[in-house]
C-alpha cells in the first residue's frame, strides 16, 4: 500500500515559509545533502506528488524552465495557472479541486506501488491528514526563528517521533502521524 508522507523544512517555531513565502531562511542553512533522512534517497521512493498552488508557483518562479518533478504532480487550485516551461519531454502536472481524497486515489494509481509525498503547503497537508490519508512526516527543523509565516501544519495532531537526528545545522525528524490531538477526541464510553 502507497504511504502518504510531508516531507519539508520548518523553523524551530514551526513556520515553513515566511509571511512573504520567502525560504531564504531554508536556503542558507548547511546540510549533508547524502546525511540522513535526505531527499535523493526519500524522492526515489516516489511515485506521485501533490502540492498546494503557493507551493507551486514559488517553484515556477524560483527554477523557471526547470520542473524537478519527474512523477505525475497534482496542484490543487481553483485558478487558471501555467504548465511548467521545460524542455524535451512535458511534465506531468495535474491541476485539481475539491476532495482531496478523490486525489489520493487517482495519486495511487499513477504512483504504481510507489509512495506519495504532499509537497506542501500546511493547509493541504492537514486536508489529507483530516481525511486519515497522511501516514508521516519528515522534517528538517533549522535553527531559525521567524515569529509568523505558514505554519507547517495549521491542525492540533499527534505524531510519534520515529526517528531523530542531526543533519549538519538541521534536527532530522521521522514521525508518524497518530491522528487528532488526545485533548481534542470525543470522549469513548467504556462499559
Amino acid at each position: 500500500m502507497a504511504r502518504l508522507t510531508y516531507y519539508t523544512a520548518t523553523t524551530l517555531d514551526g513556520f515553513i515559509a515566511d509571511p512573504d513565502d520567502s525560504l531564504a531562511w531554508l536556503m542558507r542553512q548547511d546540510q549533508d545533502e547524502q546525511g540522513p533522512l535526505n531527499y535523493e534517497d526519500f524522492i526515489k521512493d516516489i511515485g506521485a506528488i501533490v502540492m498546494g498552488s503557493t507551493t507551486y508557483e514559488w517553484v515556477l518562479a524560483h527554477d523557471p524552465g526547470n520542473w524537478a518533478y519527474a512523477m505525475p504532480a497534482w496542484v490543487m487550485t481553483h485558478r487558471d495557472l501555467p504548465l511548467p516551461a521545460v524542455e524535451g519531454e512535458g511534465a506531468d502536472v495535474r491541476f485539481a479541486q475539491g476532495s482531496v481524497r478523490e486525489v489520493y486515489d487517482a495519486m495511487v494509481v499513477a504512483a504504481g506501488g510507489k509512495d506519495l509525498w504532499v509537497v506542501g503547503g500546511g493547509d493541504l497537508v492537514g486536508q489529507f491528514a483530516d481525511e486519515g490519508l497522511l501516514d508521516e512526516v519528515i522534517t528538517y527543523i533549522a535553527p531559525v526563528t521567524l515569529g509568523a509565516g505558514r505554519p507547517i501544519l495549521p491542525r492540533r495532531f499527534d505524531l510519534e517521533l520515529l526517528e531523530a537526528t542531526q543533519n549538519k545545522a538541521f534536527i532530522a525528524a521521522r514521525y508518524r502521524f497518530v491522528g487528532v490531538l488526545a485533548e481534542d477526541r470525543p470522549p469513548t464510553l467504556e462499559g
